[in-house]
């Protein structure tokens, strides 16, 4: 996350000086937002280090739902910085202000998309390694931010051809695309929130678990996100003859196979009931 926030800083701060050079309003949109992306690096840091820390008798399943609140934080940011960008367009379509230096737009357009899939490779390389959603996301997120950087130089050659009102279109068009990010950040967070998981992964647990030798059958599956581990809760039914021991080694035994074929499984708190006639 220290390396992503640098990136996107870096790229947001050379932008940023180059915005009050030539006065676009396209670039300025595009800014505002890096810097919006590059904080975001920072709730989700926090998160991160409030998760490593252990369970306590107040919080017993540790601190990894800091994760999702932190997600709740990016979301109100991004939307901060799509309201930011709308408001500084429409403002110079009716205001219409000349932008100077046009090839100083098109080379901070460059340096913005640059910051950006280097960001972006960046985040989704380490948020597939440790399994976390939200940094994929982010890295996701990023990645686009680049191309809506790209769109910058759209704008300065509109402006290069004649055409003044290409510059706050440009940044007209980059809010949408704020937009379209910023319903897919909030629709994860939302499933997050609301303990979402993809239907394939428990079609998958159920698969597992009905194989174990000695299991009949799997019920009450249900499973959860906290942070970036998942967590499991099922029944198992077993023949009634079966020993307590007996029963407790199956379970263990189903775990064991579900922790090989579940990615990011942290437990599985499992049961057993006896199976009916």
């Amino acid at each position: 996350m220290t390396w992503s926030f640098a990136g996107l800083l870096v790229t947001a701060c050379g932008q940023l000086a180059l915005v009050a050079f030539t006065g676009s309003v396209a670039l300025l949109g595009d800014t505002f937002h890096n810097f919006a992306d590059a904080l975001t690096a920072l709730p989700l840091g926090l998160a991160f280090l409030l998760g490593r820390r252990a369970a306590t008798r107040r919080y017993t399943y540790g601190f990894g739902r800091a994760e999702d609140l932190a997600g709740v934080v990016v979301v109100l940011v991004i939307t901060a910085s799509a309201a930011f960008a709308a408001a500084e367009a429409i403002d110079r379509l009716l205001n219409p202000r000349p932008v100077a230096h046009l090839w100083v737009v098109a080379v901070a357009g460059v340096i913005g998309f640059a910051g950006n899939e280097l960001v972006a490779r960046h985040r989704i390389t380490v948020g597939r390694q440790i399994g976390s959603a939200a940094l994929v996301a982010d890295g996701l997120h990023a990645r686009t931010d680049g191309f809506t950087s790209l769109a910058v130089i759209l704008g300065a050659l509109g402006v290069a051809f004649g055409f003044p009102a290409a510059d706050p279109i440009i940044g007209l068009l980059i809010t949408a695309a704020i937009l379209v990010v910023l319903r897919d950040a909030a629709k994860e967070v939302f499933r997050r929130l609301m303990d979402g998981v993809e239907p394939a992964t428990v079609d998958q647990a159920e698969q597992t678990a009905r194989a174990v030798p000695g299991v009949h059958d799997v019920a009450n599956l249900r499973m959860r996100w906290i942070g970036h581990r998942l967590h499991a809760e099922l029944a198992i039914r077993v023949d009634r003859t079966l020993t307590v021991d007996q029963a407790h080694h199956l379970a263990h035994e189903v775990e064991a196979q579900l922790r090989q074929t579940t990615p990011r499984l942290a437990s599985a708190n499992i049961h057993t009931e006896p199976a009916t006639a």
